[in-house]
């Protein structure tokens, strides 16, 4: 007989693997007419800033396109993210052949690496979190990960950054 902690352990990570798929796909897409994650990565993504509260405050973060805060994670660098295997399911990576800007000064690119063509601001790849839902934020400062803000500093060595290619212009006409 197996152990019912096993089994709810099992369920939790195909839960995990289910709304980490979400994060790929396109705005125009809705959740019950989902493309797979492989597919869905090619899709344009959206960031843009928001109003959330973290920490008790209200605070303008950067959300997708389908309004999930995004977060960054402390130990990567401009030409690497260390987010792979299980905590990429936690932590799925935003991806996108053509990420475009909403009203950001920042600057939004892609990286090529082991997640394929993660979305990146002012050098920092970028990260949605499982247990979030639009408007919410729950993992500011889970497992060294942090809400990424309009005003996140540039990451040391991101000006030219092997792998990096320039995301599509901003269709709000703001800089990017």
């Amino acid at each position: 007989m197996r152990h019912p902690k096993i089994i709810i352990a099992g369920i939790g990570l195909a839960a995990v693997a289910a709304v980490g798929g979400i994060t790929a796909v396109s705005a125009s897409s809705s959740p019950a007419h989902s493309a797979p994650a492989a597919s869905a990565s090619a899709a344009a993504a959206t960031v843009r800033p928001a109003s959330a509260t973290v920490g008790g405050k209200t605070e303008t973060i950067l959300v997708n396109g389908a309004g999930l805060p995004l977060y960054y994670y402390r130990p990567d660098t401009a030409a690497k993210s260390f987010v792979t295997g299980a905590l990429a399911q936690l932590w799925p990576p935003q991806t996108s052949a053509a990420p475009t800007a909403a009203g950001l000064n920042g600057k939004l690119a892609v990286l090529n690496d082991v997640n394929g063509r993660q979305v990146t601001y002012n050098g920092h790849p970028l990260y949605t979190f499982a247990d979030d839902h639009p408007g919410q934020v729950t993992g500011q400062g889970v497992q060294d990960f942090f809400v990424a803000t309009p005003t996140l500093a540039q990451i040391a060595g991101s000006s030219a950054s092997p792998g990096t290619v320039p995301a599509a212009p901003s269709a709000s006409g703001f800089g990017y």
